[in-house]
């Protein structure tokens, strides 16, 4: 006898329904899975005999052949989560189940006493079951809080096979949960460790912080060992404004991909800040692997991507950043096809000067020579230098600065700004798809950054001195846009054109 059960799993971002056929024919006991299954979804044959017999049926021995086929056959089929309908396919092959709800979803990976585990990407794969028609998704109940963030599907959740076997032969046992109101605003924290008062000085470097988070630019701070870098950039959460609904499903998505969300946090509702140590591989910044998963880019999409000791990554690494820091996603072939991830980030780079970090330190002195300098800065390519929008030295405070009592502006206040700045943004571009000024397009330049003739003059002269190319034009008229939005002006004027420039020419020393 056949039996059809249908599944799901990951392609890149997006669900795939499986469908999962089970035949049971006499013979010699044989137990075959088919349509291209990896290690773990070939040795399910294993645990779902264990959790059969253990859910108190006849295991699959006793039926002689079985074949279970995955389609589509093409398809590379990974991961444990196929165990519970391969089980539900043989009980109902084999009769020990009568029938299944129709448009339903069964996935989980099974224990040997028959328990669920929880699975990764719950909410993708229950969006597309809504988007393909289906009614129900009986998923492990440590995964269940996660789908049920999808509106109008019903979502059952099990804790074991003899569970939902019962409920499929009496349909008493389990009830779908209960859809509950999503009081976003409740879910997200407004207390931080790290704030901006506390941090000494450095008052030009927090105004190009507000700025570069204002407008979702990327920003590089250089300056000697000490001088506060670190703990700047750590203080950026506290000045980043709320996800709205949309940003928070788009970056819940790539951490349920990415195994990282909770039973007790099913849902993302904090920008991410991510900081990967500089050792970090190519493939774990960017992301790939054999079936391709998001890398620390996109797990910092939406928030910020913290790289310190810039240079110190390996320069494969740091080029691999270009497509990623021009277009807001990463796109990764294979020979199974194509996949694209979201990295709409903002880039907080640290650096010091020089290899010994004191070159810029008027009380040290810098042990460099001119070779080790230059091969040290030669890391950080000129394309990887012209997609860096602001670029900040942060000097080493003097003893007054340190010792002074006096409380700096509160990130409360900065971050105020910052929320009204992003509200023009997102009214500016409510209907194009974009969120920043970053993301800005050509066409969207020739709209929103339209400057006077006097700001004509300037710009003309700033081109010609640092030498910019077309994309350090456009980024510099982005800046200004930026800059005119935390002032609440409706166009560019020559003072914020003048400061955009001023964090140009920075780079360019």
């Amino acid at each position: 006898m056949v039996s059809k059960v249908y599944s799901a799993t990951i392609l890149g971002m997006e669900g795939v329904i499986i469908e999962i056929e089970v035949d049971t024919a006499p013979g010699q006991p044989v137990f075959n899975i088919v349509g291209l299954p990896d290690a773990a979804v070939r040795e399910s044959k294993d645990r779902v005999a264990s959790a059969i017999k253990n859910a108190g049926f006849k295991p699959p021995h006793h039926f002689g052949r079985i074949t279970v086929s995955l389609a589509p056959a093409d398809l590379k089929k990974e991961g444990p989560t196929f165990d519970l309908p391969i089980a539900i396919g043989i009980l109902l092959a084999s009769r020990q189940l009568e029938k299944i709800p129709a448009k339903s979803i069964f996935l989980g990976e099974l224990a040997l006493d028959g328990r669920l585990r929880p699975l990764k990407g719950a909410l993708p794969i229950s969006l597309c079951t809504k988007e393909k028609g289906f009614k129900n998704i009986f998923l492990p109940r440590l995964s269940s809080k996660e789908a049920n963030l999808t509106k109008e599907l019903a979502v059952f959740p099990v804790d074991t096979l003899s569970q939902l076997a019962e409920h499929l032969q009496t349909n008493s046992m389990l009830k779908p949960l209960k859809k509950e109101s999503l009081f976003f605003e409740k879910l997200q924290k407004n207390s931080y460790t790290h704030d901006f008062c506390f941090i000494k000085g450095q008052e030009h470097v927090k105004r190009a912080l507000e700025i570069a988070i204002a407008g979702n630019h990327n920003i590089l701070l250089s300056g000697p060992p000490g001088s506060g870098k670190t703990m700047l950039a750590k203080s950026i959460p506290s000045i980043m404004p709320p996800l709205s609904v949309d940003e928070a499903f788009e970056v819940t998505k790539v951490y349920s991909i990415s195994g990282q969300t909770t039973h007790k946090n099913p849902f993302i509702t904090e920008r991410p800040f991510r900081c990967p140590h500089h050792s970090a591989s190519a493939v774990s910044l960017v992301g790939g692997g054999s079936v391709p998963k998001p890398g620390e880019i996109s797990l910092a999409n939406r928030g910020v991507l913290f790289l310190d000791e810039f240079p110190e990554f390996s320069r494969e690494v740091i080029e691999n950043l270009r497509q990623p820091l021009e277009d807001g996603n990463v796109s990764i072939s294979r020979i199974q096809g194509s996949m694209t991830f979201p990295a709409q980030f903002i880039l907080v780079a640290a650096m010091n000067p020089c290899p010994c970090g004191f070159a810029t330190d008027p009380n040290h002195s810098c042990v460099c020579t001119p070779f080790q300098i230059s091969r040290y800065k030669r890391k950080l390519s000129g394309p990887i230098m012209d997609r860096i929008d602001l670029h900040i030295e942060v000097p080493k405070l003097k003893f007054e600065k340190l010792s002074s009592d006096i409380l700096s502006e509160k990130s409360f206040d900065v971050r105020n700004r910052v929320i009204e700045a992003r509200k023009l943004q997102s009214e500016r571009f409510k209907n194009l798809g974009s969120f920043t000024n970053a993301e800005m397009n050509s066409h969207g330049i020739r709209n929103y950054c339209k400057i006077g003739m006097d700001e004509k003059l300037l710009l003309q002269k700033a081109v010609k001195q640092l030498d910019l190319s077309p994309r350090g034009y456009h980024r510099l008229l982005k800046v200004a846009r930026t800059i005119a939005d935390l002032a609440g002006k409706p166009n560019i004027d020559s003072s914020h054109l003048a400061e955009a420039i001023q964090y140009r020419f920075k780079t360019e020393e």
